[in-house]
């Protein structure tokens, strides 16, 4: 099944990418969410890909009507593009994600950056990988402390964190599962976001970076569980469990202050 998977991801992904002159058009907000045809052209070839290999289930954020906080025992959780603004704007950090869910945890994922030709894969006790490439941050230079986020520099929690910990540079990166996948393949150690995230962001991804050797966990320190409303409030993405503890025990001193 992984394979049919990242062959449908990977081919959604071309398409978006061969169709973005036409299908991104500036797009519109929706809320904090930016909505472009690209997005619905990537939801509708998923939907339809996915139904045919396994037949459960499409839960996208594309498809409010499919965001029941009842969840299927079994079903696909997608974000078909993640990082819209970068594919808008030009920048190479957007995705195509999606990730197997059974018993609230997600089983297999695949996230495909095709800017970058970069393919994240995982299934649940098998391991992480990137284009083939197994994923394992036991050898991590444990050294240097690399935060990840969205800007060119730092700004608000990010460079308080620079700041406070401190840590030893900042990467700038595109969308939250590939920012969280650049930890997975130890380009980077930390990654906290303090404002809401949705289930379709992190599935893929916590899987991948968990396979690795890393963790990820919610803002407040919880398990980040697949339960409930879609919206969680925040995450911490570490390279172990050390760095976690470091920016836990940072932010602890910063809300306190």
């Amino acid at each position: 099944m992984l394979g049919n998977l990242i062959e449908i991801i990977r081919d959604t992904g071309r398409e978006v990418s061969k169709s973005r002159l036409q299908c991104v058009d500036g797009g519109k907000w929706e809320g904090d969410q930016l909505k472009t045809q690209a997005d619905a052209l990537a939801h509708k070839l998923l939907a339809m890909k996915l139904s045919d290999v396994l037949p459960i289930p499409v839960v996208s954020e594309e498809n409010s009507f499919s965001q029941s906080e009842v969840r299927p025992d079994k079903y696909w959780l997608i974000d078909p593009i993640d990082g819209t603004r970068s594919l808008v704007d030009g920048f190479p950090g957007w995705v195509i994600q999606a990730a197997l869910i059974q018993n609230n945890e997600p089983q297999i994922a695949v996230i495909f950056a095709p800017d970058l030709d970069l393919t994240f894969t995982a299934e649940k006790g098998e391991g992480a990988f990137c284009n083939s490439r197994k994923l394992s941050l036991d050898s991590a230079d444990k050294s240097r402390l690399l935060l990840i986020d969205n800007y060119p520099e730092p700004r608000g929690i990010a460079a308080d964190l620079c700041n406070g910990i401190p840590c030893t540079g900042y990467v700038e990166c595109g969308s939250i599962a590939l920012k969280i996948c650049k930890i997975a393949d130890g380009t980077s150690d930390l990654f906290v976001k303090d404002v809401p995230v949705r289930d379709w962001d992190i599935a893929a991804p916590k899987l991948i970076i968990e396979e690795a050797g890393g963790c990820l966990k919610t803002y407040s320190g919880r398990d980040y569980l697949l339960t409930g409303k879609f919206e969680k409030m925040g995450l911490i993405a570490a390279r172990d469990v050390s760095v976690y503890k470091k920016c836990q025990s940072f932010l602890k001193t910063r809300t306190s202050t």
